[in-house]
């Protein structure tokens, strides 16, 4: 695929996310996606529309916005920001009613048919916790 294909498959993945159109995953996805996260590694395409499931019932208005894309080879980046409102329980953390808004980096692979295949996110989950309220952020009382 060519760099343009990769950056129009990634907005419609993001595109997919923001509807909560989980379907598309299975035809963008491979069966065998893997997600690397600071907070877990999943395995699978299903595993992999689970977590998502979790994350939008925790945070109901869940957005993600592309600021940055870049695409070389099987590989594409993106630079996104993420907002929501903390309305579930998530990974053991009640609701908190409060918002947040990340920044992050996705790196994508995908495989010989175009479909992900591996991503790896880094995207600021201590600043996520420090808003929602859970870890004191620097120079508040704990």
């Amino acid at each position: 695929m060519s760099p343009e294909e990769l950056k129009a498959k990634d907005r419609r993945v993001t595109e997919a996310m923001n509807q909560r159109n989980l379907a598309v995953f299975d035809e963008v996805c491979a069966p065998d996606i893997v997600v690397h996260s600071g907070l877990m590694t999943t395995q699978g395409v299903e595993a992999y529309k689970q977590a998502l499931s979790q994350a939008f019932t925790a945070f109901p208005d869940l957005q993600f916005t592309i600021e940055d894309q870049l695409a070389e080879g099987d590989k594409s980046v993106i630079r996104f920001t993420e907002s929501g409102t903390h309305q579930g329980d998530i990974m053991g953390i009640p609701a908190t009613g409060k918002q947040y808004h990340l920044t992050g980096i996705a790196i994508v692979r995908h495989d010989p048919n175009g479909r992900t295949a591996e991503v790896w996110l880094e995207a600021d989950n201590l600043g996520m916790l420090q808003q929602l309220g859970v870890i004191p952020a620097p120079g508040q009382a704990s």
